[in-house]
C-alpha cells in the first residue's frame, strides 16, 4: 500500500430536500474529484438531502413526525467507525460527535489515519448586542474541534461542511432564524506577541448551565450504554497478594 494519498473535502450546498437532485450532484462531485486524482473524498453531514435545519426552527411539535421516523439508529453494532481501505484506515464522525471524548478515543484506538469531519452549514458571529448565541455553534468552533482531533488523534482530518445560500434560507425555514445569526466571543482581547500583560475577564459560572443544556458530554449527551471510562483509583504495585 502506498503511503501517498490525495484527499478531498466537499464544501458545497446540497440540493435541499431533493433526493434525486442530491444523488445527481453527489455523483458529479465524485466524478470531478476522480479526474483530479482524489482518492478519499469526504462529504458533509446529512449531505443527502441536506441537513434539516428546519427541525430546529419548527419546535418540538412541528418536527415530531420527522424525529419519530429517524428513531432506532446508533446501536452498539454500528459503533465501529473506522474501516480499512487501499488508502489507509478511514474514520468519520458527524457534528457534535466530535465533542464526545470517549467516542473520539474509541476511534483513535481503531488506528484511524484519515478522519472525515462532517458538519452541516454553520454560521459566523454577529454583533453580540443584537443576538446572543453559544460559541460552540459557530463555524469557527467546529473547525477548532476538527483541528483538535487531528492533534489529539495523530490523524489527518478532512473538514467537510455544507453551504446555505441566501436564496435557500426560506426553503430551510431559516429566514430570521437566530441559529443563523450566532454569536460568541473570547473572554478578553489577545495581547501582542512578546507583550507582557495580565489578561483578565469577568465570568459568570451560571453561563456553564446554559451551555450544558445544549450539550453535556458527561450528562444527557453521553452514551453510557455504549461507552464508559474505567478508572483505577488505587496506586499500582509491582506485586499483588491474592487473598
Amino acid at each position: 500500500m502506498s503511503t501517498k494519498v490525495r484527499v478531498g473535502a466537499v464544501q458545497s450546498e446540497p440540493v435541499w430536500l431533493n433526493l434525486e437532485g442530491s444523488v445527481d450532484k453527489t455523483i458529479s462531485l465524485i466524478k470531478k474529484s476522480a479526474k483530479e486524482g482524489i482518492q478519499v473524498l469526504g462529504f458533509p453531514e446529512v449531505w443527502i438531502p441536506g441537513y434539516p435545519w428546519y427541525v430546529h426552527r419548527s419546535g418540538r411539535l412541528g418536527s415530531a413526525d420527522l424525529k419519530y421516523d429517524l428513531q432506532g439508529g446508533g446501536q452498539a453494532d454500528s459503533l465501529k467507525c473506522v474501516v480499512d481501505s487501499p488508502f489507509g484506515k478511514i474514520g468519520g464522525l458527524n457534528c457534535w460527535e466530535h465533542r464526545q471524548p470517549l467516542l473520539r478515543f474509541y476511534e483513535y484506538s481503531q488506528g484511524v489515519q484519515i478522519h472525515i469531519a462532517s458538519w452541516p452549514a454553520e454560521f459566523e458571529m454577529p454583533d453580540p448586542e443584537k443576538q446572543s448565541w453559544l460559541y460552540h455553534e459557530t463555524g469557527e468552533a467546529s473547525y477548532r474541534a476538527s483541528q483538535f482531533m487531528a492533534i489529539e488523534g495523530q490523524t489527518f482530518v478532512l473538514v467537510a461542511s455544507q453551504i446555505m445560500t441566501e436564496e435557500n434560507l426560506a426553503k430551510n425555514n431559516c429566514v430570521g432564524n437566530h441559529v443563523t445569526r450566532t454569536m460568541g466571543k473570547t473572554l478578553c482581547e489577545p495581547v501582542g506577541v512578546g507583550e507582557e500583560a495580565i489578561l483578565k475577564a469577568d465570568i459568570d459560572l451560571r453561563d456553564i448551565d446554559y451551555a450544558k443544556t445544549f450539550i453535556d458530554t458527561v450528562g444527557h449527551y453521553a452514551r453510557p450504554d455504549l461507552l464508559s471510562l474505567l478508572v483505577n483509583p488505587l496506586a499500582a504495585k509491582h506485586v499483588t497478594t491474592m487473598k
